[in-house]
């Protein structure tokens, strides 16, 4: 979401520009179409009854801009969402600001480069209005310069403009578009490198682009390797067919649940590394090793601080760069509280040592005065006052000791001063290097929280394995007793089975006896049989059995195949002619 403050500096800009006369007031006509430009750009549905009614109080004459801003807040910037496009915002109000205040005709710089400028100046300028950019941050804008030209920063030019600068030490948008257009620190840089300078400051601090460059990607379907233009920010990873940014191919989403590994070469491919995300892993390739390093420490900070909840590197800057100027300006506070003190302090002493040296010229004044008493009377009593001579000798003696005393408390007083100057020096080194030692304590408290955290996400990821470990058990014991039952009810089947079996082979025992009975019965009635077909065969000769014996031709008569052969016919006419022929001799 887009800090409500950046976008107030722009529009303070579009307002001040509609402020003809500088007197903090502009026509109602005026902010109604400021209003509507600010609705159209951001997206955001707008209302003119609104308008009127807020300033239904105040329908003729100017509108302050105490008036405006509740509107401000309450109508527009209360309803702004992420999807509008901030760059056109941006250029809506610069296209407001920037005729009435600055021409670039005679500036190294184009319009274009101006208005990153401007863009720039606002993201860097303090919050309090009117906006101005304060010498460190002015620093901090020229040494990005520079350093993305190739140029080198030179402390001597920088050190001679501050002396050039007022006491105030800050500059407007429109002198810090003057003071680069002017190519005062950009002496034999030709305008397209101060250009694409600025262009690439802009991308950073304004576009947060915190790396691009090309690369060779790994595709997902067809797994052929494809030149690509990456460009990083805080919670993404697009790549782009080339650098002029017109066709994007994807968009790797960043979150705290990504990271990034290191891969062996394989494949003929070197600088392998892998983004691996919640659903799906993308594998790239770097041009070389230093910038393989790069772009995995890059994608690492930018998950770091998605895991911390912080927003851009540039950002977090900074806000700490201000936090460290407050601090700075509070102890310069208390430095100059407490150099006030001892100045007090050392003006006090300087009043003591001033009033014990009129009471050391009004007691020498007084002995000098005695002295002459003395000198006046020594002449008529100076047996009698001898004594007393001697004695006012003492008391100057003693009034020396006394001055002399003073004098050493005086020096004594001049050496605590001194030894006091070189405290204060001690004091403002002790300061500095309790200044570092707190941006050092600072900077362990930042890793030991990440420490912290990561160890809890570990504590919390040993937990899940844990619970996990624990339902895998239960439901391992769940299953044991369940293969437990149903060996049980095989075993009792088995033995159920095993009855029947027993019951069958009874039965088929009986089965085979009764068989073998049936069989003697067969054999038997066969028997009987083959008996009486023989009887038949012999008393009848009408009949045979067929039993296997010669293969001879069967005879055939009249009515079909015979019942016997042509030998077995003589045999039996034989026989029969025999048993005829014995008949008549047994008569």
């Amino acid at each position: 979401m887009w800090l409500r403050e950046e976008l107030l500096k722009s529009i303070w800009h579009a307002f001040t520009a509609l402020d003809v006369d500088s007197r903090g007031k502009v026509s109602k006509s005026q902010l109604k179409v400021l209003s509507h430009n600010l609705c159209t750009v951001m997206k955001i549905p707008h209302d003119p009854v609104s308008l009127e009614e807020h300033f239904k109080n105040d329908d003729k004459g100017l509108l302050s801009n105490q008036g405006y801003m509740p509107y401000l807040n309450r109508f527009i910037l209360d309803k702004v969402q992420e999807d509008f496009d901030v760059q056109d915002f941006y250029k809506m109000c610069w296209t407001l600001c920037f005729k009435k205040n600055i021409c670039t005709k005679h500036l190294l710089i184009k319009q274009d480069d101006a208005f990153k400028v401007w863009c720039i100046f606002n993201f860097l300028s303090e919050d309090n209005y009117p906006l101005v950019i304060i010498i460190e941050e002015i620093e901090y804008f020229l040494r990005k310069v520079l350093e993305a030209m190739g140029s080198e920063w030179s402390e001597e030019k920088f050190a001679d403009y501050k002396l050039q600068l007022s006491s105030e030490n800050c500059l407007t948008a429109w002198e810090l578009i003057e003071l680069v257009g002017l190519g005062y620190f950009s002496k034999g840089m030709n305008q397209q490198t101060l250009s694409l300078g600025i262009n690439e400051v802009y991308q950073e601090l304004i576009l947060d682009v915190l790396k691009q460059g090309y690369m060779m990607k790994k595709g997902h379907r067809r797994k052929n390797w494809t030149e690509r233009w990456f460009v990083l920010r805080p919670d993404s990873l697009s790549y782009f067919v080339c650098e002029d940014l017109l066709e994007q191919k994807g968009k790797i989403p960043l979150d705290i649940n990504c990271c990034v590994e290191s891969l062996a070469d394989k494949d003929g491919k070197k600088c392998h590394f892998l983004i691996k995300c919640s659903d799906v892993s993308f594998e790239i390739t770097a041009s070389d090793k230093k910038k393989k390093q790069e772009w995995i420490q890059a994608i690492q900070t930018c998950i770091q601080l998605l895991r911390l909840g912080l927003s851009s590197p540039h950002r977090e800057a900074r806000l700490r760069r201000r936090e460290l100027r407050h601090k700075q300006h509070a102890e310069e506070e208390d430095l100059k509280e407490k150099m006030k003190r001892l100045q007090v302090a050392n003006e006090h002493k300087q009043r003591e040592l001033e009033a014990m040296r009129e009471k050391m010229e009004e007691t020498a004044a007084q002995a000098a005065l005695e002295e002459n008493r003395r000198r006046k009377s020594q002449l008529d009593v100076q047996d009698r006052h001898r004594l007393d001579l001697e004695r006012e000798k003492m008391a100057h003696q003693q009034m020396e000791r006394q001055v002399a005393q003073k004098s050493f408390e005086l020096e004594q007083y001049l050496q605590r001063v001194r030894e006091l100057e070189d405290m204060y020096h001690r004091l403002e080194e002790a300061l500095e290097d309790e200044r570092q030692a707190k941006q050092d304590e600072e900077a362990m408290r930042k890793l030991q929280a990440r420490l912290l955290e990561e160890e809890a996400a570990k504590r919390v990821e040993l937990e899940q394995i844990h619970r996990q470990q624990q339902r895998v058990l239960s439901q391992t014991e769940a299953e044991k007793q369940e293969l437990v039952a149903d060996q049980q009810a095989k075993e009792r089947e088995l033995r159920t089975a095993m009855l029947q079996l027993e019951s069958l082979e009874r039965e088929q025992q009986g089965a085979l006896e009764q068989y073998e009975e049936v069989s003697r019965k067969l054999k038997g009635a066969s028997n009987k049989s083959k008996s009486w077909k023989d009887k038949v065969a012999k008393h009848e000769g009408l009949m045979r059995l067929i039993q296997p014996g010669d293969k001879a031709p069967q005879r055939i008569t009249n009515w079909g195949p015979a019942s016997f052969t042509d030998t077995e016919l003589e045999i039996r006419k034989k026989s029969w002619q025999e048993r005829k022929n014995q008949g008549p001799q047994a008569q």
